[in-house]
């Protein structure tokens, strides 16, 4: 699967050739400024005070452990390696997966401004000082606990399985281990203390959303052939 030749000879391109078709795909990745202007707007403009803290009785049973900083990192790996997979070797699976991004990006900024949320988890201290702790504790300085449900982490990771688990090219194994991945990862983000368990919870929704708009044409076909094959038996 990974020595494949890419359908899009990227060397080629300028931006003069944007508007081409070979290329065109690549305009989508505009939402990611706009993500990034809203991004500065929640996290900088609305001040803590003003937002809802976000807390259930499973976040006070989930301790901190600074070994799931290591898939938290790895979501950032995750989201660009499977952007530039599908950029390299199946431009529908990129459109699909890109405006899938762009969606939940829409939906959860919109809910941040309308709803401002925060978390109260974050630990004052750290009882182990290592290397994981000591990213997190970088995290921690850039990334204000502001901005929080529903969350992206999980909203970008089921994104991604989606259009993994449609993509006939990849292994069944591959699609096994992103399973676990994504699993992971949405567990990740509350033992960094980084979410809520409600974060995790209204992502989900918003990702079902997302699904049925992205991939109404996938679910429409997948309808009609069951139904076909209800009717032959």
């Amino acid at each position: 699967m990974f020595h494949k030749t890419p359908v899009v000879d990227y060397r080629r391109f300028r931006l003069s050739k944007l508007n081409e078709p070979e290329f065109s795909h690549l305009k989508l990745l505009g939402g990611w400024i706009f993500y990034f202007l809203m991004y500065f707007i929640t996290e900088n403009l609305i001040p803590a005070s003003s937002c809802h803290p976000i807390h259930c009785v499973l976040d006070d049973m989930i301790p901190f452990n600074e070994l799931f900083v290591i898939p938290y990192v790895f979501w950032y790996v995750l989201v660009g390696g499977s952007l530039l997979y599908y950029a390299l070797y199946n431009i529908e699976g990129f459109k699909r997966l890109q405006w899938f991004i762009i969606l939940t990006q829409v939906i959860a900024m919109t809910i941040y401004v309308l709803y401002p949320s925060r978390q109260d988890l974050r630990p004052e201290t750290f009882q182990h000082h290592n290397f994981l702790t000591w990213i997190m504790g970088i995290i921690y300085a850039f990334d204000t606990p502001t901005g929080v449900c529903p969350s992206l982490h999980v909203g970008y990771s089921l994104g991604i399985l989606s259009v993994v688990l449609k993509d006939r090219e990849v292994p069944r194994y591959w699609k096994g281990v992103l399973i676990g991945v994504v699993i992971t990862i949405c567990c990740a983000v509350c033992f960094v203390k980084q979410h809520s368990a409600v974060d995790v919870a209204a992502a989900i929704p918003m990702c079902v959303v997302c699904e049925a708009i992205v991939w109404r044409d996938w679910w429409a076909k997948q309808f009609k052939r069951n139904k076909a094959k209800r009717k032959i038996v």
